[in-house]
């Protein structure tokens, strides 16, 4: 959530900090500002609304050559979207400029101390409170990074943020708790951004940095140090393997068609190198588990928020089918509040496509520090949970920009069937069931390139229900996290509502919401319960509810009112397939009814706040 961009060198500013603010709307957010320091003074330019209303309002007056800047783009928490809740944010005299994600927990105590100190405050925001904090403290600190340290020092809750001081243009200061900051290193200039996503048409090297740090940047270089004293971090910039175009729409009218029709590429990216037909496996290099270690694993706990959680779950039903070892999933955002019982026996894996994901992150600390083992399942290298958790399984889904997540959402499913695998195969999987998995895995490219391409009837099912102002989602254990994410997909881009049942508890209540009015989309894999799920559909249409069945099975003719129709594969992967006609699904019914696709209303794609 949120988006910070800051800029130091010999460039004009202003255009670096909104192009790097445009690249970063995916992140969701409600308002957008400018601060640049020129000859002594920092001038503000801020909005509700979107980057370009931003780029509006700077087009209305002379374009400023400051060389030095920061922007944001926020995402709503304390105060309403407004003009004067957007950041950047200053100090009483202007003299300092403070971005900032994340939340402050202490900041009514804070705020009502500056006013009592005879602060008038301007907004009702959290952040407003920092821009004091650090002004006071410059009297008594011989640096604007100690003054910064020294204002940390009062605040409780996460921050990444860009603080700017009208006295000192030639550097910013940087830090970071809970919420994630990076660094990018140009040659004679160097940037600040909370993603790669902002950085990467200047720079692919870039410096991650961990909570608790803080850094000085200037053109020419810049300095890590702990925030709890003075200490120097030795943080050397690392090289990513991105480039401006894999965050440009390449010919597609929005990013979640081109990250959908870029499935099948993504799956062979996360398959490349880890499969082993010899011995009928995977190779999962980044766990560091040998052999006698996975043998030792006695259960499999996923922890993941939104579709990562569903992700988890398809994946706790690939390692209890192929390793037969138990597993299950948990919404991480639960898991710290509950006192877990943390089991040394138990591999725990931290799904986040962001790698950033605050409340998976907690997850995973509140394991580390029971000594619980962890792994991590991301998509940005470099990002906090996959520093936190040091080994795990890359994703290689490629940058994602829409909000719902499409490949990165296969991709983790992709690698949990593997990690299934190689455990099932350290055990009693045997070396034919094996080789039946791997040709599997090897075919679910052209498969769901098969799906993507062949969307138009799903389209035109799509705008036959557009209209449809509740959706039921049904599914029986494979199927039972796929319709879990099929609606949680119509949910967050076509705002129907849409809610998710296994097949076998329809009939304990929610069979009395059915009727004419109330669409049922039923997830029917070619699988032992397919008798089951015919018996599923034909209660719903006893009650005349209409029925789209997704399946690979045949089914009887005139048994459902609609059917899409997948491949068939090998029946523990038919969740990977059956899930992406449901993907589409939701984009057509969004865009039937005139959804800003990319942009749902009130979400964000990186959930770095509680």
């Amino acid at each position: 959530m949120c988006g910070i961009v800051g800029y130091i060198g010999g460039r004009a500013a202003t255009p670096v900090l909104v192009e790097g603010l445009h690249r970063l709307e995916y992140r969701g957010y409600d308002s957008a500002g400018v601060a640049v320091l020129r000859r002594g003074r920092i001038t503000v330019t801020k909005t509700e609304g979107r980057v370009r209303d931003l780029r509006d309002r700077l087009a209305e007056s002379a374009p400023s050559p400051a060389t030095t800047g920061i922007a944001h783009t926020r995402w709503a928490t304390h105060g309403e979207p407004s003009d004067r809740n957007a950041h950047p944010h200053l100090d009483a005299e202007g003299r300092i400029a403070v971005v900032h994600n994340g939340i402050i927990e202490n900041a009514e105590a804070l705020r009502a101390k500056l006013v009592a100190d005879g602060v008038e405050l301007v907004s009702d925001t959290d952040t407003e409170a920092l821009a004091h904090l650090v002004a006071a403290e410059l009297a008594g600190a011989p640096t604007l990074e100690d003054a910064v340290r020294a204002a940390l020092r009062g605040v409780e809750g996460t921050y990444g943020l860009v603080v700017l001081d009208r006295t000192r243009p030639d550097e910013l200061v940087v830090a970071r708790n809970g919420s994630p900051i990076v660094l990018g290193v140009g040659d004679g200039e160097m940037f600040v951004a909370s993603d790669v996503a902002a950085l990467v048409h200047h720079t692919q090297r870039v410096v991650f940095l961990d909570d608790g740090e803080l850094a000085t940047l200037t053109a020419g270089e810049y300095r890590t140090s702990t925030l709890d004293s003075r200490r120097t971090t030795s943080k050397q910039p690392t090289t990513v393997d991105l480039v401006a175009d894999d965050y440009e729409l390449g010919g597609h009218s929005d990013f979640m068609r081109k990250e959908m029709a870029e499935q099948a590429e993504a799956i062979a990216r996360a398959l490349a190198g880890r499969l082993d037909e010899r011995f009928a496996t995977a190779h999962l290099g980044g766990l560091g588990l040998d052999p006698m270690a996975l043998r030792a694993i006695k259960r499999v706990k996923f922890l993941g928020c939104g579709s990562a959680y569903y992700a988890g779950q398809m994946g706790a039903t690939l390692v209890e089918e192929l390793a037969r070892i138990p597993a299950d999933a948990e919404p991480a955002s639960e898991f710290r509040y509950r006192n877990p019982v943390v089991d040394p026996d138990t591999l725990y894996v931290a799904i986040s496509q962001s790698g950033e994901t605050l409340d998976t992150l907690a997850a995973v600390q509140e394991l580390r520090r029971k000594g619980g083992r962890v792994i991590g399942a991301v998509n940005v290298v470099g990002s906090a949970i996959a520093r936190e958790c040091g080994s795990g399984v890359f994703l290689h889904a490629g940058p994602e920009v829409s909000v719902a997540s499409t490949k990165a959402l296969t991709n983790m499913t992709v690698s949990f069937a593997m990690l299934g695998l190689l455990l099932g195969r350290v055990r009693d999987l045997s070396a034919a069931s094996g080789q039946r998995i791997v040709a599997g895995l090897r075919a679910l490219p052209e498969r769901v390139a098969r799906i993507v391409a062949e969307d138009a009837e799903i389209e035109r099912i799509a705008k036959r229900f557009a209209d449809a102002r509740h959706m039921f989602f049904l599914g029986r254990v494979r199927g039972w996290p796929v319709a879990r994410e099929g609606a949680q997909k119509l949910k967050e881009i076509s705002y129907v509502h849409a809610e998710a049942y296994q097949a076998a508890e329809l009939k304990h209540g929610p069979l009395a919401l059915i009727d004419a009015e109330m669409p049922s989309v039923v997830i029917v894999p070619d699988d032992e319960l397919l008798t089951k799920n015919i018996g599923t559909i034909e209660q719903i249409r006893a009650r005349g509810g209409p029925v789209i069945a997704v399946t690979n099975a045949d089914l009887p003719d005139g048994l459902a009112d609609e059917v899409i129709r997948v491949p068939r594969g090998e029946p523990e992967l038919d969740p990977i397939l059956l899930t992406i006609p449901l993907q589409l699904l939701a984009y057509h019914t969004a865009k039937a009814l005139g959804r800003d696709i990319d942009k749902p209303r009130n979400l964000a794609k990186s959930v770095t706040v509680e």
